[in-house]
């Protein structure tokens, strides 16, 4: 019979190879055990679960696709279920993995010296280093083309002006990946934390991501050295490759979110009588489940051919956009309907789906909004841009 509760109506189990489930499994037990007995005082409180880091370093989570380096070399569908997992917490969880993983190591990785690679990437596969990603600007998002931070020759050194605006980890980042125009272009510059003229401040009282770290970053005058400079990032390819690694993370973490809401309500269902009667054997809740039940099962086969299309090298960067347009939007649409059928109590932080649909809301925005990935797709299937 379909697994309902997990869910896993389609048995997608039987699909992953005994790598992916352990990775999966491993993962999972973690966040049972240590994420969820304290993420609701987290969110309630704002607050960031800094002594998880280690654990999840010595779980491989940090920089899991990449090799070398300390780095647990798994294939992208056992990292997507990584994110998965990871969601099924948290999506300020998933986010800290996120970020640490395919927006700051993934550059290095791939753009950075040797030196460069040498000297962060051990460190931030350990959990010893924390990274964030300057790309945001305060003047906008969605056009990355129209970056107003500048970095300038000076002699050997560059001279690095300007401001990021919702960066996650950005106040405990021991090194900013920055973004800025340049006379020859869009370049990537690794920026430590104790950079004089860097500076950088949280962003406070947010409704959504509450048990994340988001900042601003602030660059007056900071003299890098030439080696900050990554060398083999130029033009605005090389930001937006980052953001393809991280956006296919979300478009997998979106299922985990949605996975709690979903079993949360079907269990309220079982338990919660009205009309001399448990909710399940109402018409309209069956309707309900079943058709969360439906969203969650496309949204699992769409990452997971993804994933198998990135493990074959075949992936396009459109198809991210797709699922993490469908998966996202599939996830705030399940925690809502969750939320609504918790009743009066599904506004209390002790229920998932109410804080899922919260940081949802930042979720289906970050990386790419919903429209820009729609006319990604639309742009694709046209050739036509119409952003």
């Amino acid at each position: 019979m379909p697994d309902t509760r997990t869910p896993d109506f389609y048995n997608v189990e039987s699909l992953l190879s005994e790598d992916e489930r352990q990775a999966r499994d491993a993962v999972g037990r973690f966040v049972d055990e240590r994420v969820l007995p304290i993420i609701a005082d987290c969110f309630e409180h704002e607050r960031f679960p800094s002594e998880l880091i280690p654990e999840m370093a010595e779980l491989g989570l940090f920089g899991s696709t990449l090799t070398e380096y300390g780095c647990a070399g798994l294939s992208n569908v056992a990292y997507g279920l990584i994110m998965q997992e990871l969601e099924r917490g948290d999506s300020g969880v998933r986010s800290f993995v996120s970020v640490q993983s395919s927006l700051c190591m993934y550059p290095i990785h791939t753009y950075g010296s040797d030196e460069q690679k040498q000297r962060w990437l051990p460190e931030m596969a350990r959990g010893k280093a924390i990274a964030c990603f300057g790309l945001t600007e305060p003047d906008g998002g969605s056009d990355p083309g129209k970056i107003k931070t500048i970095a300038r020759k000076s002699g050997g050194d560059w001279i690095l002006n300007g401001a990021k605006m919702w960066i996650t980890s950005g106040s405990i980042a021991d090194v900013a990946i920055v973004w800025a125009e340049t006379e020859g272009g869009l370049r990537g510059f690794l920026v430590e934390k104790d950079t004089p003229g860097y500076t950088t401040r949280d962003i406070p009282h947010k409704f959504s991501l509450r048990a994340s770290v988001t900042s601003e970053l602030f660059f007056d005058n900071c003299k890098l050295p030439a080696a900050s400079l990554l060398p083999k990032a130029e033009g605005l390819v090389a930001p937006l490759s980052c953001l393809t690694q991280a956006r296919y993370g979300i478009a997998w973490g979106a299922v985990g979110a949605a996975m709690a809401c979903y079993r949360e309500a079907v269990e309220f269902c079982r338990q919660r009588v009205l009309f001399g009667s448990a909710l399940i054997h109402k018409q309209h809740m069956q309707v309900r489940l079943a058709d969360m039940l439906r969203r969650i099962t496309i949204a699992q086969l769409l990452v997971l051919q993804l994933g198998r299309l990135k493990d074959e090298g075949t992936m396009h960067h459109t198809q991210v956009s797709l699922a993490k347009w469908n998966n996202v939007r599939m996830a705030l649409d399940v925690a809502r309907e969750s939320r609504d059928i918790l009743g009066a109590g599904g506004i209390s932080v002790e229920c998932s789906p109410v804080r899922h649909m919260l940081n949802l809301e930042s979720v289906i925005t970050y990386e790419g909004t919903e429209t820009i990935h729609q006319l990604i797709v639309g742009r694709e299937l046209t050739g036509v841009a119409a952003f």
